[in-house]
């Protein structure tokens, strides 16, 4: 098991991890760093339990609000998913389809006329 330095607070700390956890561990210790950091700057030099309390709370309270976001935008997309689901499709019964055709059809028979008199002037 290996033993990972880390600073929190201008503080150093030697952590025990897992095998392949020490990125995760850094990863942690600087998110817990940047606010016991932000304590110590702001209130000044205080015992470590209450330094590591504070930045614990801080982060805490971060991991709550995003929590709740995520709460949110996940009820949104599932009312989203439920409207899509719930949405009829486009119940034409054909209609508008055969106007379509009808309209290409006549077009097709305009632009064949067309094309007619102009072989036909092409050929006086």
């Amino acid at each position: 098991m290996p033993e990972v330095k880390i600073s929190i607070g201008g503080r150093e700390f030697d952590v025990a991890c897992q095998d392949g956890e020490e990125h995760f561990l850094h990863a942690a210790a600087k998110m817990l760093d940047n606010e016991a950091s932000g304590l110590v700057s702001n209130i000044g030099r205080m015992p470590e339990s209450r330094m590591l309390l504070m930045a614990g709370l801080m982060l805490a309270d971060k991991t709550a609000a995003l929590e709740d976001q995520l709460r949110a935008a996940k009820a949104r997309a599932e009312a989203v998913e439920a409207k899509l689901a719930s949405a009829q499709p486009d119940t034409d019964s054909g209609e508008e389809t055969a106007r379509a055709l009808s309209l290409l059809a006549e077009m097709a028979e305009r632009v064949e006329a067309l094309a007619a008199r102009v072989e036909t002037v092409d050929e006086d």
